[in-house]
Parts: structure tokens; C-alpha cells; sequence
């Protein structure tokens, strides 16, 4: 660090923070709240917990649309999803085995998506939207494999520590 930028370093507590860390200072008393972490969580399993009780109240239409995509044994891959999104959200929003929700949401997600939305199928216009649904769909893949990784870190620092001290190695 340059003489002149250490002099615009900015002293809170035992710690130094550099001009750009200032706002950091401010937003993570409130960001890194358990309501904050529980809001965002809901926001992952808002659509879960909508389709599985949609589906639930409306067995019928989740038969249906079992069939749509040509599945075998549809009404039993209808219950098996309503169970995934509603049983995979309830365990990510109450922290009992979140790692385990989160990674299995992620796998039903991302068989569902090259299911239900392939868009390589599809000509223009319609594509548009099926294409993107499916990176869509990848993206909450992703949120749901960041919330199974922070939390296995949470619950078992010790193999987490051990791995995450080899990756700091290879950077």
C-alpha cells in the first residue's frame, strides 16, 4: 500500500479499512442478519413452495403436465415432486439438514430443466422463452449449490477447513 492511499485508510475499532471498504462497514451490520438470511433463503424456495402446493391442491394438473413431458408413471412422478419442492424447502427454511435440501432441490432442478425446457428443440420465436427459463433454471441451481456449500462449511468446519485451506494453496 502506497504512503498516500495508507493515510486515507479509515480507522474503526483494531481494524483499518481502506476508502472502498467503508460502505461494508455500514451494510453488513444489517445484510448478515438471520431475517435478512431467512428472506432471501424464501425468495430460493418461493417457487418450490408455490409449485408443490399447487400442485398438491391440484393433483389432477400435476398428472397432466407429468404426461405433457411424456414421463413414465406420471401420477408417481407427480407426488415425487410435490414431496422434493415442499419437503427440500422445508428443510432449507428450518435449517434442519439445509445442505441436504439445497443439494436435493438442485438435482430435481436441474433433471427438470433439460426435462421440460429444451429449447435446442424448439425454432425461433418460441425459443426466446424456453431458452431462457433454462438458463434461469441454471441460475437457481447455482443459488441452491451456494446454500448446500455454506452451510456444510457451517456445520463441519473441520472437513471444510481442511479442504477450504488446500483451495486458498492453489489461488
Amino acid at each position: 500500500m502506497t504512503a498516500p492511499l495508507a493515510s486515507l485508510c479509515y480507522r474503526f475499532g483494531r481494524f483499518e479499512l481502506q476508502p472502498d471498504e467503508v460502505p461494508a462497514r455500514f451494510i453488513c451490520p444489517v445484510a448478515t442478519k438471520r431475517t435478512i438470511r431467512f428472506i432471501a433463503l424464501l425468495g430460493l424456495c418461493a417457487a418450490y413452495l408455490q409449485g408443490g402446493l399447487d400442485k398438491l391442491l391440484n393433483f389432477g394438473t400435476a398428472v397432466a403436465e407429468a404426461q405433457h413431458f411424456d414421463l413414465p408413471f406420471a401420477p408417481v412422478i407427480a407426488a415425487a415432486t410435490i414431496v422434493t419442492e415442499l419437503t427440500g424447502s422445508a428443510l432449507i427454511l428450518s435449517g434442519v439438514y439445509r445442505w441436504y435440501g439445497a443439494l436435493w432441490l438442485a438435482g430435481f432442478t436441474l433433471i427438470a430443466t433439460f426435462v421440460a425446457n429444451r429449447f435446442w428443440e424448439i425454432p425461433q420465436p418460441d425459443r426466446f422463452m424456453v431458452e431462457n427459463s433454462f438458463f434461469e433454471h441454471l441460475g437457481l441451481v447455482g443459488g441452491l449449490l451456494l446454500v448446500a456449500w455454506h452451510d456444510l462449511r457451517e456445520r463441519y468446519p473441520q472437513v471444510a477447513g481442511e479442504q477450504h485451506a488446500r483451495s486458498r494453496a492453489r489461488v
